[in-house]
Order: C-alpha cells, then sequence, then structure tokens
C-alpha cells in the first residue's frame, strides 16, 4: 500500500491524471502532436542508451542471449492465453479476438519508462539489457495474433501487403531507435554517458511528466469508446495484465534477474501495445475493429498498470526475488 500510495502522488502519474481530467471536463489544454512525437522519441532514446551503457560497464554480453530468447518466447506465446480469455468473456469475433491477443502479447514502452521511473524512485536497481528486452517484445505477439486471427479469415494476404507488413515490423520507428540508441550506449559506454548525462538523465523525469499529461488527455478522448464496452471486455483488460505479470515474474525469477530486473519483466508482460501492434494490424487485418483494441490497450489496461499494476508487479517480485 505505501508503495502504492507513493506511486499514485508520484509527479508522473499526477501528470497523468491531471490529462484526464482536463481531458474529461473538455478544456483546450492539448499538447502538439509533433512535440508528443518528439517527448516520445527522447524517452525512447534515452531508455535504450542508458541500457547499452550498463551493460557495457558489465561487459555480460553473453549472459545477453537467455533473457532475449525468453522475453521472444513470452511475447510469442502471450497471445494464446489472451485470445481464449477473450473468447471466454466476449462474444467478440475470432478476428478481433486475434488482433486484441496481438496487443496483448507485445509491449508498451510508455509503460515500461513509467516502471523503470518507479524503480528509480524507490532506489531499486535492475539490470540494463532489459531495454533491449523491450524491442524483442514488440514483434512476435503479432505474428502469433496472425494466426488465431486467420482461423477466421479465409482471405490471405497478397504479396503487396505481405512486403508491406514485413517493413511495418521489422522497420518499426520505435524498435529501430530503441535499438540503434542501446547500440550507441554500448559502443560508447561510461565516456557517452558522461558527455550525454545532462540530457538523457537529468531531463527524464521532466519530459515523462509532459508525455504522461498528453497520454491523460489521449486516454479521456476514448472515454466515449469504452464506455459502452461490456463487461467481459473490462474484465479482460484488468485480468490480462495480472496473467500477464504472473507469466513475466516467473520468467524473470527463472533467468535469476534482481528484483528490479524481475519487476520490470513482469510489467512487460503485463502491457499491451497500442503504437506498433495497431499499424500492423491495420495492414494485415482490415477486418479487425481498431477501437476495441485501443479502447482496451490504452483506455483499461494502461492507467490500471500505470497507477497500480506496477507498484503491484514491485511489491510481488520482491517477495519472489529480493
Amino acid at each position: 500500500m505505501d508503495a502504492a500510495l507513493a506511486n499514485l502522488l508520484s509527479p508522473p502519474v499526477l501528470c497523468f491524471l491531471l490529462g484526464l481530467a482536463a481531458g474529461i471536463v473538455r478544456s483546450d489544454l492539448e499538447i502538439p502532436e509533433a512535440v508528443a512525437r518528439a517527448l516520445a522519441l527522447y524517452l525512447i532514446f534515452s531508455i535504450g542508451f542508458k541500457g547499452g551503457v550498463e551493460l557495457a560497464g558489465n561487459g555480460d554480453l553473453p549472459g545477453l542471449l537467455p533473457p532475449l530468447l525468453v522475453a521472444a518466447g513470452l511475447s510469442l506465446l502471450l497471445p494464446l492465453p489472451a485470445y481464449g480469455l477473450l473468447r471466454l468473456l466476449t462474444r467478440v469475433s475470432r478476428v478481433d479476438a486475434g488482433a486484441i491477443a496481438a496487443h496483448y502479447g507485445s509491449v508498451s514502452i510508455v509503460t515500461y519508462v513509467a516502471a523503470t521511473s518507479f524503480l528509480q524512485s524507490r532506489g531499486i536497481p535492475y539490470e540494463g539489457f532489459l531495454a533491449a528486452v523491450v524491442a524483442v517484445m514488440e514483434t512476435p505477439a503479432i505474428l502469433t495474433g496472425l494466426l488465431l486471427a486467420r482461423r477466421g479469415e479465409r482471405a490471405g494476404l497478397d504479396a503487396r501487403r505481405r512486403r508491406e507488413l514485413a517493413h511495418e515490423i521489422l522497420a518499426n520507428g520505435s524498435v529501430v531507435l530503441l535499438l540503434g540508441s542501446f547500440a550507441i550506449g554500448l559502443l560508447t559506454g561510461a565516456e557517452g554517458m558522461r558527455r550525454l548525462e545532462p540530457v538523457v538523465a537529468s531531463g527524464f523525469q521532466g519530459v515523462l511528466c509532459f508525455f504522461l499529461l498528453d497520454m491523460g488527455l489521449l486516454v479521456a478522448r476514448r472515454f466515449a469508446g469504452f464506455a459502452t464496452m461490456r463487461a467481459g471486455l473490462l474484465a479482460f483488460g484488468l485480468l490480462m495484465p495480472l496473467l500477464g505479470a504472473s507469466a513475466g515474474l516467473t520468467a524473470g525469477w527463472a533467468l535469476g534477474l534482481s528484483h528490479g530486473g524481475a519487476a520490470l519483466f513482469a510489467t512487460l508482460a503485463a502491457s499491451a501495445s497500442y503504437i506498433a501492434v495497431p499499424a500492423a494490424m491495420r495492414l494485415a487485418l482490415p477486418r479487425a475493429n481498431p477501437s476495441l483494441s485501443l479502447s482496451l490497450a490504452l483506455g483499461i489496461t494502461f492507467p490500471f498498470n500505470l497507477v497500480v499494476g506496477i507498484p503491484l508487479y514491485v511489491a510481488m517480485a520482491g517477495r519472489l526475488v529480493g
């Protein structure tokens, strides 16, 4: 409870709640789209760069392979229970269930950033290479989601759309920037951090606050989309993060991660994508209803993880690993 209260009263979460309140009362407060995109790019670069610097400091490159393989496996498999839970709790079509399941097998970089901020505020260390894990978990779930959805689709993708989908997945901007900044941090190490520390470290919390303010405004605008949601969908949006977190926490424990590392692994498995996967689903499953996926991922699961989930996962990791 202390951790949950501390998270709720932290500046980033309060900024998210401010944006949510401003959107609900229909204030004209807004952050220009170009500025919001720049804030997101800054956060992604900072996370990747700091992760690469930390790995350069301990030099355990061979130790990176097992977590990456486990992360890819988690992303590939998590859509299966998500699909089953959707079919059990709701009446959505197989196509929509497959699309939603893909979102919940992939990850939210913003949720990961918020979790690292929470850990730093509590003085809990974590493995820097988890920034690379974020990138690995972005895409495998898309393949599983498509396979599940294709059970209800007769027509496959033509060659042109297959190429477009492959490009959308492999050249996704957030993945490219995250991996690229991770590589830069790995190559430049402590000297690179010395040069960029005023940018990637000192300003991080302030940028995160403005970005979450914008996220709050964005969630509020989607209230109309999930206000009419049935109980089954709402239940899924709250239960699936807990199921994913349990799987991620077990994986983190099996890998021998630290308290903070296991908590981040759980957070990643509990999150849902609302950036990379929607773009891929738009190409691959044009019949799927994108408002369902986005309303669940952004309107239900993201706020739950931000306010309640992150401190819960940290506490669970502390009991299991700490």
